[in-house]
């Protein structure tokens, strides 16, 4: 076996965990009161507004059960998600779902830093007369947002958790403030009754499977940055409860908000095009005017201080020489450079849900083993000294646990195959189903394998 030195699992020890509740909360809450939440609200339209709220209650609430679930994991051992995941997928095998993590994370750091760049064109159109994005020459103000948000980024995660938890502090205030403003807007424009009855054009219509994948890729990308958070936590119930009302409320509240601020421009109009739904172009089209252009620059902060510092964490997992701020840094640059991709291809939204598909396709099945491998095979239990260590417990062969990355393969195959078949976009989607299979199968794998090396 090919030697190498030990790696160190930083474990926080309960004396040193200062996470209040109220900071629990307002981080989760912050996590999803924010741009891409709101533009998940406003595609969630194409169902008609009574499908589209059931499905993201239900769908969110299934998906931040996970969250629950790894939040305790955290809690239990004071470990970093990708960190823990070399308890399962093995030492150099948790390579695999940190790349994972530090693709989706980076992902959704783009997503939310390209709605913000189109707020700060929409700044420069108002105040200086440069065209936006969409006319000619509109690359300039886009260009210079993306540049501003990558700067406001790396100063929203200068000081790590810390600075996260002070970002978010300031946006769920400023959040606060925005969905009554923009609430107000709303129902000045059409009335609730009006947004119910709404029916959405048979040839924009949405399946509800298809939506249930929908809202559950966006939900479970939360859910491998859980640990991340509630290991600096010394109470369990902030570690599990808290996580799961605060996350379940920013989304089911600001998603709320762009799916009937969707609506009233389609009533409004007569004319719905799902290419809309962003918070700009929406806050522009209601005459909300500078300020809250403003406020949905700060509020891409607080959801992308968490997407940065899950990204960070993950990218220190792989590199373990790596001090957290220079994977910070690094992470700041990459999401940069992915944010410029939508300008290329030509349309945000058909980016944006190819993203979804690959988010669901990947998360299910490492969450389903990360969760089956800690409550089913560990009972609960890891030994956290054992972490890191070069042919200790979590070695398995070579530093892999094959039947981990096995199960992964079979998992993103399964979705592949039936994520568009009808009778799953017609009804509940795949993704829970893969989760459950893959859960499944990567116990049945490790009982045999642990079988034939008793």
């Amino acid at each position: 076996m090919n030697e190498q030195k030990n790696t160190t699992i930083f474990s926080v020890p309960m004396k040193s965990r200062k996470t209040t509740t109220w900071d629990m909360f307002a981080t989760w809450v912050g996590a999803n009161a924010n741009n891409g939440t709101w533009f998940v609200g406003g595609v969630l339209a194409a169902c008609g507004f009574a499908v589209a709220m059931k499905v993201l209650v239900l769908s969110s609430a299934l998906s931040y059960v996970f969250l629950s679930l790894v939040g305790y994991i955290g809690y239990k051992t004071g470990v970093s998600t990708m960190s823990l995941s070399r308890a399962s997928f093995g030492e150099r095998g948790s390579y695999l779902p940190s790349l994972v993590n530090i693709t989706q994370f980076i992902g959704w750091t783009a997503v939310n830093t390209f709605i913000a760049a189109q707020s700060v064109s929409l700044l420069f159109h108002d105040l200086l007369g440069w065209p936006v994005w969409g006319q000619r020459g509109g690359y300039l103000g886009l260009v210079v947002g993306i540049i501003i948000m990558s700067v406001l980024h790396i100063i929203s995660v200068s000081s790590g958790s810390r600075s996260v938890q002070m970002i978010e502090r300031l946006g769920i205030i400023l959040v606060l403030v925005f969905v009554i403003w923009e609430s107000i807007a709303v129902f000045r424009t059409v009335s609730f009754e009006q947004i119910v009855n709404w029916h959405v054009p048979a040839h924009s219509k949405m399946a509800v499977g298809a939506a249930i994948d929908y809202v559950a890729a966006f939900n479970l990308a939360w859910v491998t940055a859980g640990a991340d958070f509630t290991r600096f936590t010394a109470n369990e119930k902030n570690a599990t409860l808290t996580p799961f009302c605060g996350a379940l409320l920013g989304v089911i509240w600001f998603a709320f908000i762009g799916l009937i601020s969707t609506i009233s421009i389609a009533v409004s109009s007569g004319v719905y095009n799902a290419n809309n739904s962003d918070p700009s172009t929406i806050a522009s089209k209601l005459g909300l005017g500078v300020v809250a252009l403003l406020v949905i620059i700060l509020t891409s902060m607080t959801a992308n201080a968490v997407n940065l510092l899950a990204a960070g964490s993950a990218l220190s997992n792989i590199f373990t020489k790596l001090k957290l701020k220079h994977s910070l840094w690094i992470v700041v640059l990459l999401a940069t450079l992915v944010t410029f991709i939508p300008m290329f291809v030509g349309s945000f939204l058909s980016t944006f849900e190819s993203f979804l598909d690959y988010v669901g396709m990947v998360l299910g099945p490492t969450i389903a083993i990360i969760c089956t491998d800690f409550y089913f095979r560990a009972h609960r239990h890891y030994d956290i000294d054992q972490l890191g260590k070069v042919g200790g417990k979590y070695w398995y062969h070579g530093g892999i646990n094959w039947g981990a990355i096995i199960v992964f393969i079979v998992g993103i195959s399964f979705f592949l195959v039936v994520h568009k078949m009808p009778i799953f976009v017609n009804t509940i989607g795949a993704t829970f189903i893969d989760m459950i299979l893959s859960g499944i199968l990567y116990y049945g794998v490790m009982s045999l394998v642990d079988r034939k090396e008793e």
